[in-house]
């Protein structure tokens, strides 16, 4: 059976979550808006679910807003908080490392007229604070030239650094600017208290977390005002119309209650095995970690082997019984080097030798020492392939 090592691309549906789920795919179908008693039913476990995960990022109920992704979390936070409806600045700050949908938002509003300025990353993947508040504008001549909103996620996808979103937050809000942040690798994973932190958005989505596929949520503080990205009904108090996915919510307010409450246990068992699988792999001529050592999710492992390329190293690891992936799976098949990797100022040809492994709640030690006991094996023979294919190149060509 295959080792699966790929868990912040997505992660299996746990059994306590489906059981909650199947319920309300069946016998409690009914529209939650419906008046009837079946409706109201549906009604009580929507309601529910909503406390459920409120609670988990200690915020009020009336602050989650459900939706079908982390992406339209994302995007609903970046056009909902810059909205003219919603802001009368027009300044987007965010980081050269994000998630497509936030940087591809930033490019929809740069289109429609708005300012949008990439604060870069230093080589382990921090954004610096510095950086942040020479970007920030309180001060403009106008207000629509001032800044309505920073927009940095909690931890990269990719490398797995976690930024300093509290310190990030403060000095956006000294600037009167909004606060967004995507937690869609980190919520499940790591504490978070959006109070704590200070932010007044945060994007999540249910399937990193062992939830199902196709549903999300976004926080929205209380007195934050959003525009919709979808409007006809008056679902999710007018912030999102579109009849809930009932089964979807409960299910995601079920995994991520559970694994908020295991944070504590698993954090360390899963991070005791990430760093077996770093040292063991950083052992091997040519290799190295990408993003920072210790301020990093306890699941990630992203890893650069000098002379191999990342995609055919992601095949031979799945010949081997390995499941793994070069990056993010939203980006999988870009020919292109990753965006990520680019902005920690990697030349092209280390960024494509990366192989991000990303362990899981069932990842055992046993999983990790039998990848650390085929991955030399695997490694040694991919260059040897490249250096038949490429003459004179090997690992000094690796390095321009």
């Amino acid at each position: 059976m295959a080792v699966y090592l790929d868990n912040a691309a997505t992660t299996e549906v746990r059994s306590e979550a489906l059981d909650a789920m199947l319920p309300l795919m069946r016998g409690d179908y009914a529209n939650p808006s419906s008046a009837h008693s079946a409706g109201q039913r549906a009604r009580r476990a929507l309601d529910a679910a909503r406390a459920r995960t409120a609670a988990a990022l200690g915020a009020h109920p009336d602050e989650i807003v459900f939706t079908g992704s982390g992406s339209e979390a994302d995007c609903m936070a970046i056009f909902g908080l810059s909205a003219p409806g919603a802001s009368q600045r027009r300044h987007l700050i965010t980081s050269a490392i994000e998630h497509h949908a936030v940087l591809h938002a930033a490019d929809t509003l740069r289109a429609r007229g708005h300012a949008v300025t990439i604060v870069p990353v230093d080589a382990q993947g921090f954004v610096h604070a510095d950086a942040l508040a020479e970007a920030l504008r309180a001060r403009a001549d106008s207000a629509e030239d001032a800044t309505m909103l920073v927009s940095i996620m909690h931890a990269n996808n990719e490398i797995g650094t976690i930024e300093p979103i509290a310190r990030l937050a403060a000095i956006a809000h000294e600037h009167g600017a909004l606060f967004h942040t995507d937690a869609v690798q980190t919520a499940g994973h790591i504490p978070i208290d959006v109070a704590q932190l200070g932010i007044d958005a945060l994007s999540l989505s249910a399937h990193k977390f062992e939830g199902p596929k196709g549903v999300g949520a976004l926080y929205v503080r209380k007195g934050a005002c959003v525009e919709p990205l979808i409007v006809g009904g008056a679902q999710e108090g007018g912030r999102r119309a579109g009849t809930e996915n009932v089964a979807g919510i409960v299910g995601l307010s079920v995994a991520l209650d559970l694994a908020v409450h295991e944070i504590a246990s698993q954090s360390v068992h899963i991070a005791a095995l990430r760093d077996a699988l770093i040292d063991g792999a950083l052992a091997l001529p040519g290799a190295s970690l990408n993003g920072a050592r210790e301020e990093r999710l306890p699941n990630n492992a992203s890893l650069r082997f000098e002379g191999v390329d990342g995609q055919t190293a992601v095949l031979a690891l799945d010949v081997a019984g390995f499941e793994a992936s070069t990056g993010s799976a939203c980006a999988s098949g870009s020919l292109e080097p990753s965006h990520v990797l680019s902005a920690l100022g990697l030349p092209p040809g280390q960024a494509r030798g990366t192989v991000r492994f990303s362990l899981g709640r069932t990842t055992s030690a046993d999983d990790i020492a039998r990848l650390l006991s085929r991955l030399p094996g695997t490694i040694e023979k991919l260059r040897a392939l490249a250096d038949a294919l490429n003459p004179g190149g090997g690992l000094a060509r690796a390095r321009e």
